[in-house]
């Protein structure tokens, strides 16, 4: 723990007092650049303890939608630190004292889950995102869970994601299955009751999950990026949101168990 203090007084800080401006600057204006909130999640990444380890390669380099399961907000930090991504996140964080801050800067699209008329909103944006040529990451359960399973993925997100797209004029985006695995806690297998020192989970607040965080040793955590496949007009979504969802449970248990990832059926 003193070395984390040591290392969020001494590299943390001088980091945010000199980058901050900057990425701020650089957030409103038409040249947006990933660079520094990544550095900002492997600083994050570093003090919380978290190795992060990536199998497989994001596809960020055309239009891409990227769906994922879901255990803590510290995924956000592992997957920023390894992968250029646009997050969606409930609108609650923007509100949140400096977190909402920070992740305004990275250009996080915020949806406020209580009315519907602001999914259609934030999958238009999202469509214009994808269209241009970046990565929007989408937790598809729709809510964080333990670590053991996937809950179903809410092909509704994805069809919403669809039609952004094609209005927004991209003619077909990649859809890619993410594989987010809490594996080894202080270099030992991840039992289930260490899973819920990791998970944030409803009954926990958001006080007492950062403090179990931080006062829970180092933890590896794998990243395992699927195969991508077209997402086009034509495209069932219904069908491609279950075909991810299997995949992304298979790697989950996979990685769980400590065994070879499944190799996806085309």
């Amino acid at each position: 723990m003193i070395l984390r203090v040591l290392f969020f007084i001494f590299c943390y800080v001088p980091f945010l007092i000199v980058c901050v401006p900057i990425q701020f600057l650089i957030s409103r204006s038409p040249w947006f650049n990933n660079q520094i909130p990544r550095w900002f999640h492997w600083f994050g990444a570093t003090f919380l303890g978290m190795k992060v380890k990536v199998i497989g390669m994001p596809s960020t380099d055309r239009a891409t939608l990227i769906v994922s399961n879901h255990i803590s907000w510290t995924d956000i930090i592992a997957v920023g630190s390894k992968a250029d991504v646009t997050f969606v996140a409930k609108s609650e964080i923007q509100k949140w004292f400096f977190v909402g801050f920070m992740a305004s800067l990275q250009r996080t699209l915020y949806v406020d889950r209580k009315k519907r008329s602001d999914a259609k909103r934030v999958s238009e944006e999202m469509g214009k995102r994808m269209a241009s040529g970046g990565a929007v990451l989408l937790f598809a359960e729709g809510q964080s869970d333990l670590g053991t399973h996937v809950l179903p993925f809410r092909s509704a997100l994805i069809g919403a994601a669809q039609h952004a797209m094609e209005e927004a004029g991209a003619a077909e985006v990649m859809i890619q299955p993410l594989t987010i695995a809490y594996t080894k806690l202080q270099g030992l297998p991840v039992g289930r009751t260490d899973r819920s020192f990791i998970a944030w989970i409803k009954s926990k607040s958001v006080k007492q999950n950062i403090k179990e965080i931080l006062t829970g040793g180092t933890r590896e955590v794998t990243l395992a990026f699927g195969t991508p496949r077209p997402l086009s007009s034509g495209t069932n979504r219904k069908e491609l949101a279950k075909q991810t969802e299997t995949e992304v449970r298979r790697m989950l248990v996979a990685l769980n168990r400590g065994t070879p990832l499944p190799i996806a059926a085309e």
